[in-house]
């Protein structure tokens, strides 16, 4: 049988659960005709690159099945009736990937740099906005009491 990665964005109103159950739902059509889900990622809510349907983010799963060419029809037209649905992308591949998608990848890496070393960060172009200068005028340091009250300037004594 060929195979097929399939992947399908849902409206960020749903739930994680709901989302998992529109995968039940075309692994249930599959296996109806013989076939398989052989692998299942939950990609998480992400943004969208425009709006799809007044919506700006979206849950997005990947699905790689082993399935005949119409249980593949049925499950794109039923995900398409599927008002939760908001796109759907299936593509027919040689081999289904049992390794992490790039995107779950990319995912932990991005969390392994947040939580890594916390240290002194390198000097950047610009500085902290205390700028060390050998310039600084003397009439606005701070000046200690006993000079402010000096008799000539005419303070008091």
């Amino acid at each position: 049988m060929p195979l097929y990665e399939s992947v399908f964005i849902a409206r960020n109103d749903v739930t994680q659960q709901q989302v998992e159950t529109i995968a039940e739902l075309v692994a249930t059509i599959v296996a109806e005709q013989g076939g398989e889900v052989k692998k299942r990622e939950y990609w998480g809510l992400r943004g969208l690159a425009y709006r799809i349907k007044k919506n700006r983010k979206g849950h997005y799963m990947l699905l790689g099945i082993d399935a005949v060419p119409a249980a593949m029809q049925e499950a794109e037209r039923q995900l398409g009736l599927n008002e939760d649905v908001l796109r759907v992308m299936t593509l027919r591949v040689e081999a289904i990937d049992e390794a992490p998608s790039a995107i779950l990848t990319r995912r932990g890496e991005e969390r392994e740099r947040d939580r890594g070393f916390r240290g002194p960060r390198p000097p950047g172009r610009f500085s902290s906005g205390r700028r060390e200068r050998g310039d600084e005028r003397e009439e606005f340091r701070a000046r200690p009491r006993d000079e402010m009250a000096d008799p000539s300037m005419g303070g008091e004594e």
